[in-house]
């Protein structure tokens, strides 16, 4: 069975950036079980895994516009400390939920100053060149639960 829209993916992965550091990877958690053409991994990635076959192993070079898209500096802002009063301790990398005009943004603290905190609401692989090597392990129909839900249900996939 061949990688396509509404089929389950189950790979095994390793991302690395442009210098060859490891971002993420799938070793020690287990493969990722994703429903193709739901939105569920970066469009780059999907577009080079269709037609693909179970035991296919694929390296794919992934630019900044088929991944998290490009660094938008004006996404980068300092706010007043008082703003995280509730939190104990603010550390450079926390990550918060912000509430804006256009819904809810995770964002990043990236500098802590005496009275103004920076943060960045680009997602933290925003700009970034992403190479991946997968391996496929299994391609399969989903079942209509997992479509309904547009998502994979059980190991690898969503716990619920």
């Amino acid at each position: 069975m061949k990688v396509a829209e509404n089929k389950v993916v189950v790979i095994d992965y390793t991302l690395t950036d442009n210098d060859g550091s490891v971002i993420d990877s799938s070793e020690g958690a287990g493969p990722l079980a994703y429903l193709h053409g739901a939105g569920n991994i970066i469009p780059g990635l999907e577009e080079a895994l269709i037609d693909k076959e179970a035991g296919d192993e694929v390296k794919a070079s992934i630019e900044p516009a088929k991944a998290y898209g490009d660094r938008h500096e004006q996404l980068k802002q300092e706010v007043p400390s008082e703003l995280f009063s509730g939190v104990e301790k603010v550390e450079v990398g926390m990550q918060f939920q912000s509430e804006t005009e256009q819904g809810p943004v995770m964002v990043t603290v990236v500098e802590i100053n005496d009275e103004t905190i920076t943060v960045d609401g680009n997602h933290p692989l925003a700009g970034v060149h992403l190479n991946f090597d997968v391996t496929i392990r299994e391609v399969r129909e989903p079942s209509e639960e997992e479509l309904e839900h547009g998502h994979v249900h059980g190991e690898g996939g969503h716990q619920h």
